[in-house]
Order: structure tokens, then sequence, then C-alpha cells
């Protein structure tokens, strides 16, 4: 789990431009998807020195991936005006997610994640996003396929994709990020129903440390699920700021279903992590049944000898005025006679249904 630390100190000059993800192996490159109803171009490799490329009067996706070459990324901000702690909020992988409008620009700040592959881990991608005017940019730590249908429906003018604004592409890549949520929940609804099964069948210990660290991943989730829902909730909002026209008023109602996408997720997050109190709720009742059912029989066979330890007692006092010490047969009569106490006494708690 990443943790946001703190340093105070104080300085005299701007923070300089730092990446601090841990996907620093990434070599940052550029890709440009140009298009319309009509006209489509693409650039795998593109360069800043292209800029000139991008034509104001289509659209412009221009994707980076991998976030080490600060210079490249600050000729981006350059060329298209960004400001300077938008840049850092880019590079800032602690940052949460969120979305800011300014000079006509919106800037959206998100995490994707996805189950790690034979771990119980999560995997956190922080995608940022900048729409201004007819140009959306993507930035990305690390090259993955979140985007790959994506990419294909421009290139195979499949759907709407190519009809509609640079906007309807934010809201198609944000969808796809969020089905990485969905992903990861299924993922992880997996798990806690094997969790399930295990604590109503073994009393391992280990099964309560795997029920927390699934609850540790939902309460996760659930956290970088919430800034989202406030995210989509603010861009619906925007809707009502006549000022702001860089969304289309047709577009806003596909940001609604992201919001209510976002509220599902937090709903099924809530139910799973019932599920997973339950579960360690069943986990104590079981362990503490099964002790409970030891102590009864424990009871029982300390029930059973208490009056036979009795009698022991009594007869081992060795006074001389005990008129059975004298008995030929006395030590037979005594044993005979705890016996039958004995199985007396196992009638009665069977058939009081004790044991």
């Amino acid at each position: 789990m990443r943790k946001i630390k703190f340093k105070k100190v104080r300085k005299t000059q701007s923070n300089p431009l730092e990446y601090t993800g841990k996907h620093k192996q990434f070599q940052s490159q550029l890709q440009l998807f140009l298009y319309d109803d009509v006209i489509f171009s693409e650039d795998g490799e593109f360069l800043i020195e292209n800029f000139k490329k991008i034509d104001q009067s289509k659209n412009n996706w221009l994707n980076l991936h991998g976030l080490n070459d600060i210079e490249l990324i600050e000729r981006i901000g350059s060329y298209f005006k960004i400001d300077h702690f938008i840049l850092s909020d880019i590079l800032n992988t602690t940052r949460r997610t969120k979305v800011e409008e300014f000079s006509n620009t919106l800037f959206f700040n998100i995490k994707s994640l996805l189950p790690t592959e034979h771990s119980d881990n999560i995997n956190v991608e922080q995608i940022s996003f900048l729409l201004k005017d007819s140009v959306l940019i993507s930035f990305q730590e690390k090259r993955s396929d979140f985007f790959t249908h994506i990419r294909e429906r421009i290139r195979s003018h499949s759907g709407i994709v190519r009809s509609k604004k640079v906007d309807y592409l934010l809201y198609l890549l944000l969808d796809a990020i969020m089905e990485n949520f969905y992903i990861t929940i299924e993922n992880e609804e997996d798990k806690v129903e094997q969790l399930i099964v295990l604590s109503k069948t073994s009393s391992n210990p280990e099964i309560l440390v795997n029920i927390e660290k699934h609850r540790d991943n939902f309460n996760f989730l659930k956290r970088s699920i919430i800034p989202l829902r406030d995210s989509l909730l603010a861009i619906k909002s925007l809707k009502e700021d006549e000022s702001f026209s860089i969304i289309e008023p047709e577009t806003y109602n596909y940001f609604s279903r992201l919001y209510q996408k976002s509220l599902e997720l937090l709903e099924q997050i809530e139910s799973d992590m019932g599920i997973l109190e339950s579960a360690s709720n069943f986990f104590f009742s079981s362990q503490a049944h099964k002790m409970n059912e030891i102590m009864k029989t424990l009871t029982v066979i300390s029930a059973i000898f208490i009056p036979m330890t009795f009698i022991v007692g009594v007869y081992g006092m060795n006074f001389e005025n005990m008129p059975e010490l004298k008995y030929e047969n006395g030590y037979y009569i005594v044993i005979s006679i705890m016996f039958l106490i004995g199985v007396l006494m196992v009638f009665h708690f069977k058939k009081r249904k004790w044991f």
C-alpha cells in the first residue's frame, strides 16, 4: 500500500518536476492519433518536433507512454500552456484521483487498478488526461493494453467515436479504466469465496490473515473509487457552467453513466466487505464452538471421575475404625461401585445429550 510522506522543508525555489512512480524502466514514447469522421492517421513514434502535425480542426489524441523523460513533459506543457503544478500532479503518483478545470482546459487524474497475477496484491498505475480544445493528451506510466480496443475502434471507424469530439474519447478511456475496477473486484470476490469455504472447514489461523489482507484490498479499492466518484460528479456540475464549453452538452450524459458505475462499484465493495466480515465472524464462532466442544468433553470426563475421586479419598484416609478396610472383598466391592457410578453417569449424560 502506498503511503504519502511529508517532509517539512522550507524551499526558496519552486519544486522541480520529478517522477515518483515505480515504472522507471520504461522509456517515454509519444503516439498521435489524428481523426475525424472522414480521415484518420496514426503516428506510433511521434516526435516533439512534429507538433505542427497537430491539426486543431480535427480530433487529436496524443498518448505518452512512460513518464521518465521530464524534458519531454516540460516541452508538452510549454506547447499547450499547461501550468507547472498540473505537470507536477501528472508526475506525482501519490496524488489522489481528481478533476480540475482551468483556462478552458480539463485535467483528470485517475488510478488504474488491476490484480497481480499469482498474488493477493493490487497493481496501481496512475493515468492523467488533459482535454483542451480538440486535443486530448493522456499520460501513462507504462505501456499497457487498457486502450487497445479503443484504438482499433478509431482505426476501423467502428461505432461513433470518430464522429464525436475528443470529449467523447475521454469518456471511452475513463470507461476502459473503470472496467479494470470491475476486473479487480471480481478477482477479489473469487478469492473471498475460497476463504469462506476454508473458514468453514479449517481452523488454520492463516485464513484470518488472508481475510484481513483482502479486507485491506477492499478498503484500498474504496479509497480509490470515492475520489473518482466525486470527480465524475464534479464533471456533471460543469454542465451548468456556461463559460466552460470544452465538453459537448450531449456528452455529459455519458459521464453521468460513469458516475452511476462508480456508485455501483462502491455498493459492490460494501457488500463484499460485509461478506468478509461474516467470514471473519464465522471463523471466530467456529473456533469458539470447537473450544466449547473440547471444554464440554473435558467437563464430562471430570464430572465422571469426581465421585470416584471422592471414594478413593475417603478410603485413602486409613483410619483404624473404618470397618470396610477389613473386608476380604472390600477392594472389589469399591471398584465395582466406582465402575457402576461411572456407567450410570455416562448413561445419564448421554440421555441428556450432553455429548
